[in-house]
């Protein structure tokens, strides 16, 4: 992925500048179809449960999602990246506020 371009920056700069849960919800209903927001929200789940060492199998009943993209979850969240890992850290401090 080139985050270089300018189009990839300003996805970037458009997404930190949202400032609450409605703004996020209407950039996001705007950027994207119901069915990717779907998407991007059980690959998010299957995240979380695997850091939580939920099988495969469980994951797959409960998302829906094939195994070759729970895989890459995988591959993603334990990977040198950590954008699955930050996030998760800091969704589970927020849960426990």
């Amino acid at each position: 992925m080139n985050w270089k371009r300018k189009e990839n920056k300003r996805l970037i700069q458009a997404i930190l500048a949202l400032e609450n849960k409605n703004e996020a919800e209407y950039f996001l209903r705007d950027l994207m179809t119901e069915k990717e927001i779907i998407e991007f929200a059980k690959r998010l789940q299957t995240a979380e449960m695997l850091t939580q060492k939920i099988s495969y199998t469980i994951i797959k009943r409960k998302t829906g999602l094939s195994s070759t993209t729970i895989a890459r979850v995988a591959k993603w969240l334990n990977g040198k990246g950590g954008g699955y890992r930050a996030i998760i850290k800091k969704l589970q401090h927020s849960d426990s506020i």
